[in-house]
């Protein structure tokens, strides 16, 4: 069996987005250490929708469960660093989420 994508999808009010952009940008390692990760991306939306999706990829659906039960928990109990503070720093910058799940079938990068 391949690897195994993720892929959250975010509704991100317009008042937001930097907010959001800010707080993955300064989770620096979070997911990157984990047994079993593959790749990460975060994708901004161009036009005609506020969500934007979070592309994790997994070795398998164990370790993308492991991940799940242990740092990301860990990491989400924290809460976000802010340099602004106070409770509305520490709201969610999303106002939604939907998980989709896919394994891989067939890949390519370039040729070199």
């Amino acid at each position: 069996m391949g690897s195994v994508v993720k892929i959250n999808v975010l509704s991100v009010p317009e008042e937001m987005r930097e907010t959001l952009e800010k707080r993955f940008a300064s989770r620096a390692g979070a997911v990157e250490n984990s047994d079993g990760f593959e790749w990460f991306e975060l994708l901004r939306p161009v036009e005609g929708t506020d969500q934007y999706l979070v592309y994790t990829r997994w070795a398998s659906e164990e370790h993308f469960k492991a991940w799940m039960e242990g740092p990301m928990q860990a990491a989400h109990r924290q809460g976000p660093p802010s340099a602004e503070g106070g409770e509305a720093a520490q709201r969610p910058a999303a106002s939604g989420s939907t998980l989709w799940s896919f394994e891989v079938v067939q890949s390519a990068g370039p040729k070199k």
